[in-house]
């Protein structure tokens, strides 16, 4: 049987932004409460800090009472930052960043949850760094840090770094770290009081596959698909395509009007949309850089675009975006 470390107690600080989810925080604190209540030894110290203390409000509306960053940030084994929402939420209140920075620098391990590498990457501290962050979030983050690459995972733990997509995301990446410390049997024990009984990989995908997502099996049909939703900025055209999936051009037609019920400019069209959309809700992005963004020629024609395919003109996103869908993970 493997040594359980009982030696010290870990302080685990929890930055929540405002809107954050409460899946998401649930699904990191409370693995640590039931480690705790399992062991009969108090392992961890789950700490919830905001900047310059105070409470800090959920996406449903729940406030969780929050100490002070700077005063309690201290001592600290790992702190992660919890957020959700929109960017607007991921601010530099009280000095967020250079608070993450300074704690750093003291050696404490710096995290993130779901869109909380946002705020790591603008405190500087995930250049050259292994990461993930919600899928949601991925759009608006390539926009605002063009040179880094957030990987598609349920989380990425790189020493000093620990990030992961949210959601129930943190119930995987709680299940590795307790593991790393107090051993596999006692990981599993914790992970089974939660009834979580398919602990995933890191690197498993945070979304359905492209066959649940788009409704076929079709391997081509497939390879264009998911071919179309990382090529947003500069569409590729229907003969690259078909070249890729090796099929012809007037067989990929094919395929698209039997599999999807809808033709290849319009499913296109509609996936670049959707990306679009996600930028009008998350971010304060002018419609000519989300048009140029998502493969638009101008503002004109994306505003055309989007109300024809969508119904609404892009505003009408933007003020959904500020209200309804600030929860998200």
């Amino acid at each position: 049987m493997p040594h359980l470390d009982t030696r010290a107690l870990q302080r685990m600080g929890f930055i929540l932004m405002p809107n954050f989810a409460l899946m998401s925080y649930a699904s990191a604190t409370e693995p640590l409460r039931a480690a705790n209540m399992l062991a009969g030894l108090p392992l961890y110290e789950p700490v919830m800090l905001s900047p310059g203390g105070g409470p800090v409000r959920s996406s449903s509306g729940i406030s969780v009472d929050c100490a002070d960053l700077g005063e309690s940030g201290a001592g600290c084994h790992t702190i992660f930052v919890c957020a959700g929402g929109n960017v607007v939420d991921w601010g530099d209140p009280g000095g967020l960043y250079a608070a993450l920075r300074r704690y750093a620098r003291q050696g404490i391990r710096i995290g993130g949850i779901s869109s909380g590498a946002y705020v790591l990457a603008a405190a500087g501290l995930l250049e050259n760094r292994d990461f993930t962050l919600h899928w949601e979030h991925a759009a608006i983050f390539r926009e605002a840090f063009p040179h880094l690459q957030p990987r598609q995972a349920r989380y990425v733990i790189t020493g000093d770094r620990v990030t992961c997509g949210g959601g129930v995301a943190p119930l995987d990446m709680m299940h590795r770290m307790i593991s790393e410390r107090m051993g596999a049997d006692f990981a599993r024990r914790v992970s089974d009081w939660y009834l979580h009984t398919a602990v995933a990989e890191p690197t498993a995908s945070q979304r359905g596959s492209a066959a649940e997502r788009f409704g076929t099996h079709h391997a081509a049909l497939l390879t264009v698909l998911e071919t179309m939703e990382t090529a947003i900025e500069q569409p590729l055209d229907r003969a690259t395509l078909a070249r890729l999936a090796g099929v012809s051009p007037r067989h990929l037609d094919r395929l698209f009007a039997q599999e999807l019920g809808r033709g290849f400019l319009e499913t296109y069209r509609l996936i670049r949309l959707t990306h679009a959309r996600r930028l009008l809700e998350q971010s304060s992005l002018s419609l000519s850089s989300i048009a140029f963004a998502t493969g638009f020629s101008s503002a004109s024609h994306f505003s055309r675009a989007c109300k024809a395919i969508l119904g609404q003109p892009p505003g009408a996103f933007r003020h959904k975006g500020m209200g309804a869908r600030s929860g998200i993970a």
